[in-house]
């Protein structure tokens, strides 16, 4: 099971509270994270990444294990300790200003 941390607008659209719990078929990547989160909640669908391309959204941020893997490519492996349920998937949505 991959542990995947949701920010508090994305869990009150899925409505869930704490953090969810995915089964995710094949190689554990942050594309197929993402297929399972958008397939057991649909609502989020489009939120996380473009429908069309697929890619990122503009101030959406994921991190696992310390690091910030937003800009990895979708389908790099993500970190053992992920995979093994120890830590989880974690997606932000970003800040901007001045």
């Amino acid at each position: 099971m991959i542990r995947v941390v949701l920010p508090a607008h994305l869990k009150n659209l899925a409505h869930v509270t704490g953090e969810l719990s995915l089964e995710v078929p094949g190689p554990v990547t942050q594309a197929a994270v993402l297929t399972a989160l958008e397939s057991q909640y649909p609502m989020l669908l489009g939120t996380i990444r473009d429908r069309a391309s697929g890619k990122r959204r503009a101030f959406v941020r994921f991190y696992a294990c310390e690091e910030d893997l937003s800009n990895e490519p979708p389908d790099t492996p993500l970190p053992g300790k992920v995979v093994a349920g120890q830590e989880p998937f974690i997606i932000i949505g970003a800040m901007a200003g001045g």
